[in-house]
């Protein structure tokens, strides 16, 4: 549990730093609205403050998406620490960073929120009509992928230890009654043989 909780201490503040310069990189080097004079590939760069969420949903709704986020990250915390307990297996390595990244992501929209009213998005899809998100979005929408993604394969591979230990007491007792009906055969062969011998020294006499 110690080495899981440092691994998600660590994701998440590293996770939560980059989100944090990367934001006060683009509100220092650009103004709100402007988009980036190069495409890089599949996206651009575009300063939006955003006072809701995706595609407009709640907008104005700051501080309440603000305090929503911050019940997200309690409850993720709580799901971390009782992982065991909800899911039947201790979080993986790949679970302990999937809820790392959905903390830290939480985290840096819900200071956002908080501190200037409004979440500072700068990445801009051009292949498709998408919302512009920033680094904490990714750690969300990432995290929920990867947590899913860990508890399925933590879930198939606890499944094969369970059948391979059923397959193999099966074994051993299968072993263990076979031994025993050695035995007992060992024990029928004797008496029949001291019948038989007895058989014999009757008749010679």
């Amino acid at each position: 549990m110690m080495r899981s909780g440092g691994v998600f201490l660590g994701v998440a503040a590293v996770w939560l730093i980059i989100d944090q310069l990367t934001k006060a990189y683009f509100q220092g080097a650009y103004a709100l609205g402007e988009v980036s004079a190069a495409s890089y590939g599949l996206f651009r760069f575009r300063l939006v403050h955003n006072t809701g969420m995706a595609w407009g949903l709640f907008g104005d709704s700051t501080f309440l998406l603000g305090v929503t986020s911050l019940l997200v990250c309690a409850a993720i915390v709580v799901a971390f620490v009782f992982y065991r307990r909800l899911t039947g297996h201790a979080a993986t390595m790949l679970e302990t960073c999937a809820l790392a990244l959905v903390f830290s992501g939480g985290m840096g929209n819900a200071i956002d929120r908080f501190s200037q009213a409004y979440v500072v998005d700068f990445i801009d899809l051009t292949f498709i009509d998408f919302p512009v998100f920033n680094i904490a979005d990714i750690g969300v929408t990432c995290g929920f992928v990867l947590l899913i993604a860990g508890y399925l394969v933590a879930s198939r591979s606890e499944g094969g230890l369970c059948e391979a230990s059923c397959v193999s007491e099966g074994v051993f007792q299968g072993s263990a009654c076979e031994g025993e009906k050695s035995e007992s055969e060992i024990r029928t062969d004797l008496l029949s043989a001291d019948d038989a011998e007895c058989g014999e020294n009757g008749r010679s006499s």
